[in-house]
């Protein structure tokens, strides 16, 4: 046994390969990244970077006599999209989707800040994801059911003696926004009750010992706190929302037609499909600045919490 002047063994030199073999490792694993990205990368493609692509190039061509296309360049279906009546109908989508998104978010807030504070959060996440249980369509049914002139709420209304006639509660804008807010309050209340469950609640009381009451608490530090879960919330209602088809057409009537009625009509009824595409590249117009926003708002709040947690660890070293 070789001994250094310690008298402790002498350490084997190392080798050159034994040196270069953890860098070739590693450069394998690099050069194999994008294999393993690669079937994330073809499900995009073929599921939504391709039908995007198609939507576009049928928006720019000439309708066909029967359906369908024509091989030549069109601008007849972005100009139908300047026409009073389809301004008219983004007009009613717009204020529609505003509404029921602002509601829901009203709604979600409470309902977020009540489970994130309870002790049964297993129990109220289960009732939440409870009507992801049951078909979209039938719960519209059952709204059908509830607000229809001979429905449960009429007939409810009647038995007491609030009302000699029915109230038509149905087949307005009313009951769309009504319906849009049931359907699409889950996803509003999850992501707001993620990023509340993550607040630190001593703020708030830290908020109360320094003289503002529960109300002003509440907007100066929760709210501002967790803007990153409420941009979420309105990305995840707003867009759906303005987008909706089914409730529109099952609880609305004809003044209560949105731009997914629209998409429909013209695919099903005139087979325009290039107005039908140009009309959907608006939707995915919208769709597309939202996520944007989204990305921008949740690096913005990535930065400044990084900011606020290095100060606060500069503040507790000195």
């Amino acid at each position: 046994m070789n001994l250094n002047r310690a008298g402790e063994p002498a350490k084997a030199p190392l080798l050159n390969a034994d040196i270069k073999a953890p860098a070739v490792e590693l450069k394998i694993r690099r050069n194999l990244g994008p294999l393993y990205s690669s079937p994330m990368a073809i499900w995009f493609t073929l599921f939504f970077l391709a039908p995007i692509v198609i939507i576009v190039i049928y928006s720019f061509l000439k309708k066909g006599l029967y359906g369908g296309v024509e091989n030549e360049f069109s601008l007849a279906a972005y100009r139908y999209l300047v026409d009073p009546v389809f301004l008219n109908i983004t007009l009613r989508t717009i204020i529609t989707s505003f509404i029921a998104t602002v509601i829901t978010i009203l709604i979600a807030l409470p309902c977020g800040y009540a489970m994130a504070r309870s002790k049964h959060q297993t129990l109220l996440l289960l009732l939440i994801i409870i009507p992801f249980w049951t078909n979209f369509l039938i719960r519209v049914f059952a709204w059908m059911t509830i607000l229809g002139n001979n429905g449960f709420l009429n007939d409810m209304l009647m038995r007491i003696g609030l009302i000699n006639d029915y109230i038509p509660f149905l087949y307005n804008q009313k009951a769309v926004i009504l319906v849009l807010v049931y359907m699409y309050l889950p996803y509003a209340i999850l992501p707001l009750f993620s990023t509340i469950d993550k607040f630190d609640f001593s703020l708030l009381e830290a908020a109360r010992d320094l003289g503002a009451n529960k109300f002003l608490s509440m907007i100066k530090i929760l709210l501002p706190n967790i803007r990153g879960g409420i941009f979420t919330a309105v990305l995840f209602t707003f867009i759906p929302i303005f987008g909706a088809y089914a409730v529109p057409l099952l609880v609305g009537g004809m003044d209560s037609y949105m731009l997914g009625n629209i998409i429909a009509d013209q695919l099903l009824k005139s087979r325009n499909w290039p107005r039908a595409a140009a009309i959907s590249m608006v939707l995915t117009v919208v769709t597309t600045v939202g996520v944007l926003w989204m990305m921008y708002v949740q690096k913005k709040d990535a930065t400044r919490n990084k900011e606020v947690k290095a100060h606060k660890n500069v503040t507790e070293a000195a």
